[in-house]
């Protein structure tokens, strides 16, 4: 059994699985780059009070309550599976779907040089690729846990 392959801790009915908080951690930080991708491509303009810092800012919420109460033994995987669930919904509508007008084409084109733009459309899709695989496995760990009494 690898290190990996243990929880880190296990107290009020939940075990912190290493595996998962690794993609917790990952999903944080690759979307800490695509909201610098936003930020360089000039998506934030207007005041603060503009629905996109606000979303951004409630992304970012979450993201680090979420991780706090999750060492904390608050919540769970369940917690992870549901907030990825919809991290994958939100960045679809947002890049993918017919009803944008930020799709893959116009991050690519956004910055002067190619290459930036691809990395920055890379950089998204790694971002949707370790949302996907992180709520699979929460849903895989939720499920596997004892019920609750």
């Amino acid at each position: 059994m690898s290190e990996l392959d243990t929880p880190l801790a296990v107290s009020g009915g939940f075990a912190h699985d290493k595996k998962l908080l690794a993609l917790i951690i990952l999903v944080i930080i690759l979307n800490l780059g695509h909201t610098a991708d936003h930020i360089a491509r000039g998506d934030f303009t207007g005041p603060l009070t503009a629905p996109s810092v606000i979303i951004t800012l409630a992304i970012y919420a979450v993201l680090g309550f979420g991780l706090y109460f999750y060492l904390t033994n608050k919540v769970g995987p369940g917690f992870w599976a549901i907030v990825a669930g919809i991290g994958v919904l939100f960045g679809w509508l947002a890049h993918f779907s017919p009803f944008t007008d930020q799709t893959p084409q116009y991050i690519c084109n956004a910055y002067k040089t190619p290459a930036i733009g691809w990395l920055a459309l890379i950089w998204l899709v790694a971002l949707m690729i370790s949302l996907i695989v992180a709520g699979l496995y929460a849903e895989y760990l939720w499920a596997r846990q004892p019920k609750r009494q």
